[in-house]
């Protein structure tokens, strides 16, 4: 039986998969190999690269697309040589001989490599020996370089180098093609290499780019398709509201979709038993789960959230404010897959729309004051009223601390809020999240709880006071009104940050019951 791939390259024969050819534009990539190009494929981590490379490969060797040699070599394991480009190469070598030997069947190869001395011109050892396994071959050579990115300093410029002085040698003497693939497009490499006084720009290193083309996530259509092979060959459906749900929370992020399908169709112990269809509520139970575990796809995106760079694009947006950062800044966390590749600049997805306050909050959420019970009533609903006073509370006596110690300060108030509203929502319902650049506010969706057939929707609406309270308060109420039109609901809380220097708690603290548009609207003061 296949299942659903979270690790690795994809198998066929193992794994449901949407054919990795098809998630490209292969006429426009066989047109650059075949016009003898060198040129980037980037994309987020586990997007699918190495599956693609490596169907790729395939495909050229196969003779279907004319008499080529295509070796795929993962340049990764050379990351640990450092600057160290003598061992970076002779491991590279070593790496490039063993797949020709093993794919082509080319022991001659294997030779070369192991010839070459790499200690005593490590600069001039790549050029050396792609030049001479091209000369032994009079079929063209293509290389697929893979993780190239992850090579450090002296060791990356010298590849890049290499290459670009060996390209006027091609197709006789040098590969006829080449791909670098990696998480970023090399241009916006900036490589601090010890054998240089200047930071090196990947755009001068390797100037010989033709084209750079970014692999795309997973379509609607493809979601449903992949989902679709577990029905067709277990005879478990997905609901239709199933499906959507899988499609809305990946927004078609590949390992995201196989990482939710995996854990509902083979982890899940009642969901094995294939008795029922998959329902909307399994799929967030399932990213609950996913979370909650810290995958390590999701704990080493939240790890980037340290870098002063995806602080600089992250920060503002999660509070709503306008960010000061660079289109470099911008363009390396959407390389990341952080952030959406098309504007307006958002986070990517609403599962890592949770993830990433969740995890700039992990610490104050086990030192929140936790009394779940003092804010459900007795019919099992949530007490939202409640939960909001309590806060208000909370945050007159400790902002001062909690705000301090929320790693991103400048949305500090908003990530309290979502730590204190997290510590009793998550265990039943769920919050969903929307943020947008420069908008001045964060929109939350509280859904309490999700498995019923009649679950209460509560909108909050967070902003930060800097100038006039009233202007503040009329346009929050404006935009909480139409996001409580948005979510379908007549339950709409305001929430205003005063963070104007020098205002006593007796002026910030206030709450207001007011109406916009016929809603009714509680307008709460911190």
């Amino acid at each position: 039986m296949r299942d659903f791939n979270t690790a690795g390259p994809v198998r066929a024969d193992r794994h449901y998969n949407i054919p990795p050819l098809e998630r490209l534009n292969l006429a426009e990539v066989l047109a650059l190999i075949r016009g003898e190009r060198y040129f980037v494929l980037h994309a987020p981590r586990q997007t699918g690269k190495t599956s693609t490379l490596l169907a790729l490969r395939d495909l050229l060797n196969s003779g279907s697309e004319g008499d080529y040699r295509c070796v795929y070599v993962n340049v990764e394991p050379a990351q640990t040589a450092r600057e160290d480009v003598g061992l970076a190469m002779r491991n590279i070598l070593n790496s490039l001989g063993d797949e020709a030997r093993v794919i082509l069947r080319d022991d001659d190869a294997a030779g070369i490599a192991r010839a070459l001395d790499t200690t005593g011109d490590p600069h001039g050892a790549l050029i050396a020996f792609l030049a001479r396994w091209a000369a032994a071959d009079p079929r063209p050579l293509v290389l697929l370089i893979d993780e190239i990115d992850a090579l450090v300093g002296d060791s990356l410029v010298s590849v890049l180098r290499q290459l670009r002085a060996g390209y006027v040698r091609r197709p006789e003497h040098f590969p006829a093609s080449v791909v670098l693939c990696g998480v970023r497009d090399v241009r916006d490499y900036r490589i601090r290499a010890s054998s240089e006084k200047e930071v090196i720009a990947g755009g001068s290193a390797f100037n010989i780019k033709a084209r750079s083309l970014r692999m795309g996530d997973f379509t609607s259509a493809d979601v449903r398709a992949l989902l679709g092979q577990h029905t067709d060959e277990t005879g478990q459906a997905f609901t239709p509201a199933a499906l959507e749900a899988v499609w809305e929370q990946t927004r078609g992020q590949p390992w995201l979709v196989n990482a939710l399908a995996r854990e509902m169709c083979f982890e899940h112990e009642q969901l094995r038993l294939r008795d029922r269809p998959l329902a909307e509520a399994d799929v967030f139970e399932a990213r609950e789960a996913l979370i909650l575990r810290r995958e390590t796809h999701l704990d080493q995106l939240a790890d980037k959230l340290r870098e002063p760079r995806v602080r600089r694009v992250i920060e503002p947006l999660l509070g709503g404010d306008d960010g000061e950062y660079s289109d470099r800044d911008r363009e390396y966390v959407r390389d990341l897959g952080l952030v959406a590749a098309e504007a307006p600049l958002r986070i990517a997805n609403p599962i890592y729309a949770e993830v990433v306050p969740r995890e700039l909050t992990w610490v104050l959420q086990d030192g929140l004051p936790h009394r779940r019970a003092s804010y459900i009533n007795a019919d099992g609903g949530l007490n939202l009223d409640a939960l909001l006073s309590a806060f208000q509370q909370f945050f007159r006596e400790n902002s001062e601390h909690w705000v301090a110690r929320a790693q991103y300060t400048e949305a500090g108030p908003q990530l309290v809020l979502q730590a204190f509203l997290h510590r009793v929502v998550n265990a039943t319902g769920r919050i969903e999240r929307e943020y947008a650049l420069g908008s001045r506010r964060v929109d939350l969706l509280v859904i309490w709880p999700p498995e019923t057939g009649r679950p209460g929707r509560f909108v909050v609406e967070c902003k930060l006071l800097r100038a006039n309270r009233e202007r503040t308060v009329e346009r929050g109420l404006a935009q909480t009104a139409a996001y409580m039109d948005l979510c379908d609901t007549d339950v709409g809380h305001l929430v205003i940050f005063d963070v104007r220097e020098g205002r006593s708690w007796g002026e910030r603290i206030f709450r207001e019951d007011r109406t916009h548009d016929g809603r009714r609207i509680t307008v709460w003061g911190m």
